[in-house]
């Protein structure tokens, strides 16, 4: 299966090389990697375009944007530039973070799921972070949601999602998306990816808001906003998180903020959220 990797990158001097180096050393190697290095200051232009001399599936997009670091929109307007200059010539498309280290065999497991269920849209295995050196789980989310921060879509599952919204959330919507759309998730247990840089480390103020806003903007409803906020803000051990989402939701609300999904895949949405939240009290 042809593989297509898009990997944002904002100042990853530090962890970029390594990305690579595991994408390189791929059982299976991807037809075409693209680094778009996202306005950065450091040496991420040099290290990436370095690996693009020596192996020439790997290029590298320069672009211009905010420094500011917002989740969502930066990530995914980065990501969208590289995808334009791609070609249509791909079974996969892969969305990256810029500082993870794959194990040899990543890609090959990963087109041998895509390969044995031809309604499975999207897969991945699991992100693991350094702690007290030893590598453990990432534990944000469920076992069975992908991390935005290694995301493989089967293209025509992709196309039918209407690819990625530039918005905070978007790493969320595109899974229930393709539920709607009748497509299958994966996440492989035995798969354990280097998370080099744990998740939110330079998320500000503004970006926790967000997180109630992409709530909103999904047609969660306040019902569900309010178990979803409660859960992650437990996950993350910090109340003060609770009430900045539950902030962001009513901000949203009142600022009446466009949504991402229709009304029937609101519906949905919520049909599935009410699902899994009594599964687990049965």
């Amino acid at each position: 299966m042809n593989f297509h990797i898009i990997i944002p990158a904002h100042n990853e001097e530090d962890y970029i090389g390594k990305t690579l180096e595991s994408l390189v050393q791929q059982t299976l190697l991807p037809k075409a990697v693209i680094v778009v290095n996202d306005n950065s200051t450091d040496q991420t232009q040099r290290i990436c375009e370095d690996y693009a001399s020596t192996h020439p599936y790997i290029s590298v997009l320069n672009s211009t944007s905010s420094n500011k670091h917002l989740p969502g929109s930066k990530i995914i307007n980065a990501f969208n530039k590289g995808l334009a200059v791609l070609d249509n010539d791909y079974d996969i498309i892969c969305k990256f973070d810029a500082d993870l280290i794959f194990p040899k065999d990543y890609l090959e497991k990963i087109a041998n799921h895509f390969k044995a269920n031809t309604k499975l849209g999207m897969a991945s295995g699991f992100c693991y972070v350094e702690k007290n050196n030893k590598w453990i789980l990432e534990n944000l989310t469920n076992k069975d949601h992908i991390r935005g921060a290694l995301k493989a879509y089967r293209k025509d599952c992709f196309n039918q999602i209407g690819h990625l919204k530039p918005s905070m959330g978007w790493d969320t919507v595109d899974e229930l998306l393709a539920k709607y759309h009748g497509w299958g998730i994966l996440t492989d247990e035995t798969l354990h990816v280097k998370h080099l840089k744990p998740t939110g480390q330079s998320y500000n103020k503004a970006s926790k808001y967000m997180q109630g806003e992409a709530m909103y903007k999904m047609r969660y409803g306040f019902s569900i906003t309010l178990i979803s906020a409660i859960k992650l803000a437990n996950k993350k051990g910090s109340f003060r998180l609770f009430k900045d989402y539950m902030s962001g939701y009513f901000r949203a609300k009142s600022n009446k903020i466009e949504f991402l999904v229709s009304k029937d895949e609101g519906k949905f949405i919520r049909d599935l959220r009410w699902k899994g939240i009594k599964s687990k009290f049965l």
